[in-house]
Formats: C-alpha cells, structure tokens, sequence
C-alpha cells in the first residue's frame, strides 16, 4: 500500500513537471512567434539596428547574438582551463585532506548568487581593468569574460571530476606499469579516456554562461552594438530580456520580439543539453 502511495506521488509530481515544462514552451513559442507577422526572420537575425521603441522601429538581435557569442567564448577560454585544471588536481595529485577542503569551497563558490559575482565585477574587477589597461569604461564584454568564466568553474570542475574518477584503476595501474609517470598517465591515459565526461562539462559551462542574466546585466556594460574590440562595452540576449521586459507594453512588436529571444534562447539551451547529455552516455570505460 506504501510503495503505491509513494509511486502515485511520484508519477504526479513528474506529470506537473511535464506540464508546466510544456505550457512555459507552448507560451513562449506562443507569445514570440507573432513577431515574424510583421517583421521578417531574416531582418530578425541579421538585423544591425536593435531600438525597439523607435519611430519605425528597428528589430534587428546581430549586435545581441554577437555580444552574446563574445561573452560566452570569453568565459570559456577562462572557466574551461581552471576548471579542468582543478578537476586534475583534485582526482590525482591533491592530498585527501587538500581534496576534501577544496572540493567543498568550489561548492560554495557555485552556491553564490550571480548578483554576487555581479557586484564583485562592478565593484572590485571592472576598476581594475578600467585602470589597468587605460579604458574609458572597465564594464565591457573582457570584464564580464571573465566573471563568467570564475562562475563556470565550479560546474566544469565538478562533472570533469567525476568523469576522471570514475576511469577504471586497471587502467592507470597498466600505465604505471610501464613506466609512465603520474602526469603522463593523466594526459595520455585518464583525458582520452574520461573524454566523452570532459566535454559534457564543457558543454554545461557554455550552457551556463549564455543563460546567464544578472552578471551580465551588470557587468557587460549594456550596448546592443558590434563589438569592435573585447574592451567594447556589449549586451546578450538574457540581459536584453532581462531589461526590457518591464517597460514593453502588453501584446506590442516589442513585447514579442523579447519573447522570440526568449525562444532563441531556449532553442540553443536545449540543444546543448543535448549533446551533453549524448556525450554524458557515452562514458563506457573499459
């Protein structure tokens, strides 16, 4: 009687998952797609001009889309190194009790909230590079780079981790066995190896970095421009949402136009926990 109470609760709260997962995709499709009525995708997406509130308006997300893929390449270029990095360390050359203290703080440090690392760039990390290399402004796509890249690291390092734990000791065992040292064993034994994990990481650090809304509304500077340079103040597509949803008026082309970002957004963020979770089944070790 017990376990089919509890497979009852069980089935009804993945059910109201399903659904609610599907009328925030039937809304979201729903409210963005009136959109391309009035303006056509290919203006939509190749479109220089982003001022939604001019007289006529200009619908054009290039400038969005490139600060977006700016700031997502910039904060991977940071978090993946770190991040694989400690996950090395941790697995195969850190002390247990240097293991067990470390682990916890990177933990914390995925525990914080982003409008923490947002403060920390406005605060602290935008006057530094504003100083350190003579710039009119420090809030540009290099400074969000890079806090994103410190948000990451935690993510990349944890499933990276993971994966290289889990290669099997006969493995490592063989390679000491012939010779090779720690180091080689790691680069010529555990990466190839625990390769498939690695890059589920990978990709679930880039998933969190374009997805992410606070931190870049804070430190990114907001200029819905091409970038020219990385010390170039630019806006993405979570920041656009983020800021201008309050002030679109209900049912406008703007109002639809945020929700066909939105839509833009949820396509790629589906689309890399696709292959990351593709890449995560594949880790058949020998």
């Amino acid at each position: 009687m017990e376990e089919k109470v509890a497979k009852g609760i069980v089935f009804v709260s993945a059910l109201l998952t399903i659904i609610a997962t599907l009328g925030i995709v039937v809304m979201l499709f729903e409210e963005g797609m009136p959109l391309f009525r009035e303006v056509s995708p290919l203006k939509f997406f190749l479109g220089k001009q982003w001022y939604p509130t001019y007289i006529p308006p200009a619908f054009g997300i290039l400038p969005i889309i490139v600060g977006t893929i700016v700031i997502t390449l910039g904060a991977l270029i940071v978090g993946i190194p770190l991040g694989l990095g400690a996950a090395i360390y941790m697995a195969f050359f850190a002390r247990p009790k240097v293991r067990e203290t470390l682990k916890p703080i990177l933990e914390v440090l995925a525990c914080i909230p982003s409008v923490i690392y947002g403060f920390f760039g406005m605060v602290v990390l935008g006057p530094f590079i504003k100083n350190l290399f003579d710039l009119p402004l420090g809030l540009n796509a290099f400074t969000a780079s890079i806090v994103l890249g410190i948000m990451i690291i935690p993510l990349v390092a944890s499933v990276a981790e993971d994966s290289m734990s889990m290669v099997p000791h006969e493995l490592l065992e063989a390679s000491y066995a012939l010779g090779a040292t720690k180091w080689r064993t790691v680069t010529h034994v555990v990466i190839p190896t625990a390769w498939s994990g690695i890059l589920s990481s990978i990709f679930l650090g880039m998933g969190r970095a374009i997805g992410e809304t606070m931190t870049v509304l804070m430190v990114a500077g907001g200029a819905a421009k091409i970038p020219k340079s990385i010390f170039d103040p630019v806006r993405t597509m979570t920041a656009t949402i983020a800021a201008e949803m309050g002030e679109a008026p209900f049912g406008s082309l703007h109002y639809h136009a945020l929700f066909a970002i939105g839509m833009i957004l949820f396509i790629i963020t589906v689309l890399l926990n696709f292959i990351a979770d593709k890449f995560g089944k594949r880790r058949i070790y020998l």
